[in-house]
């Protein structure tokens, strides 16, 4: 979790809309693809407002009601769909959820309206104290029960749907006892929630554990699945052999694209779409050049399969 330090000349930017709130019930578009806002960006959205169809929002970032990031979020939700990602609920740990952050992000969620709200399947807690990192939970049934309830109790509380993300796991538990999919499938059974399907991370995690993408693809419910995620990876050389990273610090992978392009046409999946890019973030052309080569290949498969 990372929360940035504005300049002070983002202040003449959004004195404006401080004291307003934001429009913030715009739709996100089956079909179209976002960028995550990020703090970079901030001068290019506000000012040159460049055509994205819609973003995606660290919601720890902007919890803070006076905080700077606030502020611009409001004058940007004007112009932009919003889709709220947490990092911060830990909703594996065994820790009972954090009442002053649901709290915060309640107050976050009932004034802009997000289009989409998410977070991981991981845990970052023990006894209070928070790992600035999403960990991985064992693939029990006990761990199907605890995330449940606590997606159950988050729910509740927000008056929202979540959709829960599959992680990138650098190990597995040797006690699991369910198949990630599997475990998936059952948490939105049982809550009702959603998926954020993320691409990279099921490549990241075929390469690493040695699995078929298609396997993955062919066992997780997509019908409950309301937004895609798409990102780069670095790769780690070691004695042994080589591992996936995954950084969100480059372009969409060639693999990656052919899952997207697998995913919209062969198994119809049509939820939003989005560029991530955390690390080592490039200029808005870069993103945008990369939403255009989603937006391409859509293109070409409704051209081709028409």
């Amino acid at each position: 979790m990372m929360i940035i330090n504005e300049p002070p000349e983002f202040s003449e930017l959004i004195m404006a809309s401080s004291e307003q709130h934001s429009n913030a019930s715009l739709s996100i578009a089956s079909g179209s693809v976002g960028i995550g806002l990020r703090a970079p960006h901030y001068h290019n959205l506000l000012t040159e407002r460049p055509a994205v169809c819609w973003l995606e929002v660290h919601s720890e970032n902007y919890l803070d009601k006076q905080c700077v990031q606030r502020h611009i979020l409001r004058e940007v939700a004007q112009h932009y769909p919003l889709s709220f990602h947490g990092v911060g609920l830990s909703l594996g740990s065994s820790d009972p959820l954090n009442p002053a952050h649901l709290d915060a992000l309640k107050q976050l969620i009932d004034e802009f309206n997000p289009a989409l709200l998410s977070e991981h399947l991981s845990w970052s807690s023990v006894s209070g104290r928070y790992f600035n990192d999403l960990l991985p939970i064992p693939y029990t049934y006990e761990s199907l029960d605890h995330f449940c309830h606590q997606v159950n109790q988050a729910q509740q509380t927000l008056g929202r749907q979540i959709l829960i993300e599959n992680p990138t796991a650098y190990l597995h538990y040797k006690g699991s006892e369910l198949t990630e999919w599997d475990f998936l499938n059952e948490i939105t059974r049982r809550t009702g929630c959603g998926l954020l399907l993320d691409l990279n991370n099921i490549y990241v995690n075929s390469v690493n554990h040695s699995f078929e993408c298609q396997q993955y693809l062919d066992n997780i419910n997509l019908d409950t699945v309301g937004e895609l995620h798409l990102a780069g990876f670095s790769v780690n050389e070691y004695d042994e052999g080589r591992m996936l990273i995954d950084t969100h610090g480059n372009r969409v992978s060639d693999p990656v694209w052919a899952l997207f392009a697998q995913v919209r046409h062969q198994l119809n999946c049509q939820a939003p779409a989005l560029i991530e890019w955390d690390t080592d973030i490039p200029d808005m052309s870069v993103l945008l050049e990369e939403v255009e080569k989603a937006e391409n290949i859509q293109t070409e498969l409704e051209v081709q399969y028409a």
